[in-house]
């Protein structure tokens, strides 16, 4: 499923959602320019963006040796598919979160999303194996804000392009059941995917903490007298 918009007005401009998509993307032009750089070092050839992503992404078995990566990783990424995704779910999602808790409550809560998604994955990788994948990406902070999305908004519609046999077509569902069941997704894969943390690939247990974190966090930051549909 892959959300188009969601039919929930904003009422104030959300430039502090606008900035995290605008800074993810500079950092990422800047990293697709380092993967075409080849580096001479004492052991060889290497590649320029592998070294940028062991300096600044998050390596679970050196995270106290590097624990500013506990914040830069949020804002690296692998590919175009994976910033391109990212930013849009921030994108369709994000504005109606930081319009309804403030801009400056707002970024303490995208970077609290991103922390507890880290330690998920941190924790998972410890235990099964893979504390020596370093991983990159905004997504644990973004499933944050879905998770807050759905706590406020349930029954706020999104209009999404769902896969039907072999077509696609445009449906409009409630944030309850889209963001229900892409949590599910990431659950079962989670899951699923445990004996290979230590191949790399997905952190899919950083999107269920992180979710979780927003889901819960949200509830601690709304203000107060004031009612959500």
């Amino acid at each position: 499923m892959i959300p188009i918009r969601d039919i929930n007005p904003s009422r104030t401009f959300p430039i502090v959602n606008v900035a995290i998509i605008v800074i993810c993307s500079l950092i990422w032009l800047y990293e697709w320019q380092l993967s075409g750089r080849i580096l001479l070092t004492i052991r060889g050839e290497i590649n320029a963006l592998e070294i940028f992503i062991r300096e600044y992404g998050l390596t679970p078995s050196l995270v106290l040796e590097k624990p500013y990566t506990l914040i830069t990783h949020m804002f690296l990424h692998g590919s175009w598919f994976h910033i391109i995704g990212n930013m849009w779910f921030l994108w369709v999602f994000g504005d109606n979160v930081e319009d309804r808790i403030g801009k400056l409550k707002y970024i303490f809560f995208y970077i609290a999303c991103g922390l507890g998604a880290a330690t998920a994955q941190i924790l998972i990788s410890l235990i099964f194996g893979g504390g020596h994948v370093p991983m990159v990406g905004a997504s644990g902070a973004v499933s944050g804000v879905l998770g807050a999305y759905m706590r406020m908004f349930p029954h706020a519609r999104v209009l999404a392009l769902i896969p039907v046999f072999f077509f696609m077509t445009f449906t409009e569902i409630p944030a309850l059941v889209f963001i229900g069941l892409w949590f599910l997704i990431q659950l079962i894969n989670g899951i699923i995917t445990l004996p290979m943390v230590g191949l790399g690939g997905v952190a899919w247990w950083a999107h269920i903490g992180g979710f979780v974190v927003g889901y819960l966090l949200i509830g601690k930051m709304l203000p107060k007298n004031r009612y959500y549909y």
